[in-house]
């Protein structure tokens, strides 16, 4: 069997979640998580829960969007859906949004990353 070492270029894979944050590259990140082609942030704008994620929340994400292609939205422990108000900004941006659990979506993140895409993840923590 040939193993090939997995390039991600100048991004970072998600290394851990749980607790409440995020081990990328090594650094911790406590609560929720923008991961952009800029590199990781925190995501302060975030809200507690998954139904108050508006348009404004995702300011981050929209100031990069000319280089992003999907969005992954990871809504913590459940997954609940996107208000429409969000996903229609997101959309209009040229942005792929796809939404699911936390973990599911740390996983996906990684997966895309190592494929080369232009791949975005707005985590909330669990």
């Amino acid at each position: 069997m040939r193993i090939t070492e997995i390039d991600f270029e100048d991004r970072q894979p998600i290394d851990a979640y749980g607790a409440g944050g995020f081990r990328v590259g090594g650094a911790r990140y406590e609560g929720a998580l923008a991961l952009l082609p800029s590199g990781p942030r925190p995501w302060p704008e975030a809200p507690a829960a998954a139904a108050q994620l508006s348009c404004e929340v995702f300011a981050p994400v929209l100031a990069e969007a000319a280089e992003i292609d999907v969005l992954l939205v990871g809504m913590g422990a459940d997954v609940a859906p996107l208000p429409d108000e969000a996903r229609a900004a997101l959309e209009q941006a040229g942005i792929g949004v796809e939404i699911m659990g936390t973990g599911a979506a740390c996983r996906t993140y990684n997966v895309l990353l190592a494929e080369g895409r232009r791949v975005a993840a707005a985590l909330l923590p669990v």
